[in-house]
């Protein structure tokens, strides 16, 4: 049985204002969403919200996700559940190599599912992260580096589709991430995203910007305005956004627009 991520009328203060104002989104493993909007709608608060981040302040609603209800999970919790979050900034970890990162989020997600579990080993990780690097297309050196320790946009989006990949979540939520990348890189990380869609992961990509789409072919496109979902539709949506714009969104949605 697929996966499914159910959000029902999510609303969340930021600094005691109301930033999402009654979000229902679902989304399967399988399927591929994409969240549209102007900067300052909501898209990213609603990234952090499922992943637990502590400024957000949930005021009504449920996410529900494989018979749990994520807004009474650690963001650890959410993880381990199968959710995924590649962030719009990625923080460096200095000292700390990909692979080091990677074993020991493997091993923390075995370890909780059973405690007796000694983890992967080393070779059994290295085999794991090398078939994961060949898929993606990535050197293998790739994994020696420090995490996004000096790295550019597109090298640290990079890491995270390898994360992504080597966790192998059921759902992943992109936020932003075309953010900064130039036309080259922008193509790596969609043949990433590319790669590892399919039955067993479903995708929610958060962008402003249409061009991601042309790389990743959503099925599903959706449009938020004043911290709420108000149009969705077909990938021919994310076309008429490029052409048109917002505006014609705002004044078919003038009330919710002012609300």
């Amino acid at each position: 049985m697929n996966s499914v991520l159910e959000i029902r009328n999510l609303r969340v203060n930021v600094v005691g204002k109301p930033i999402l104002k009654g979000v229902n989104l679902t989304v399967k493993q399988g399927e591929i969403h994409a969240l549209m909007g102007p900067n300052g709608t909501g898209k990213s608060t609603l990234a952090y919200t499922l992943m637990g981040h502590p400024s957000y302040e949930v005021t009504a609603g449920q996410v529900i996700f494989k018979g749990a209800d994520l807004l009474e999970l650690e963001p650890d919790e959410r993880s381990r559940l199968g959710l995924f979050l590649a962030f719009q900034y990625p923080v460096a970890i200095p000292g700390v190599s990909i692979a080091n990162f990677l074993r020991t989020a493997l091993n923390a997600r075995r370890r909780a599912a059973n405690p007796a579990d000694k983890g992967i080993s080393i070779p059994e990780f290295r085999k794991v992260l090398k078939t994961k690097m060949d898929l993606l297309q990535m050197p293998h050196e790739f994994a020696g580096r420090y995490l996004n320790d000096g790295f550019s946009g597109g090298e640290k989006k990079r890491a995270e589709i390898l994360q992504m990949a080597t966790l192998e979540p059921e759902i992943a939520v992109l936020d932003e991430t075309d953010s900064g990348l130039d036309i080259d890189a922008l193509r790596i990380v969609a043949s990433g995203v590319n790669t590892l869609a399919g039955p067993a992961l479903g995708v929610l990509v958060i962008t402003h910007y249409q061009r991601i789409l042309n790389y990743i072919k959503p099925h599903h496109v959706h449009v938020m305005l004043n911290g709420q979902i108000v149009e969705s539709g077909s990938a021919d949506l994310a076309l008429h956004l490029e052409e048109k714009g917002y505006d014609w969104v705002r004044e078919k949605h003038q009330e919710k627009v002012e609300a």
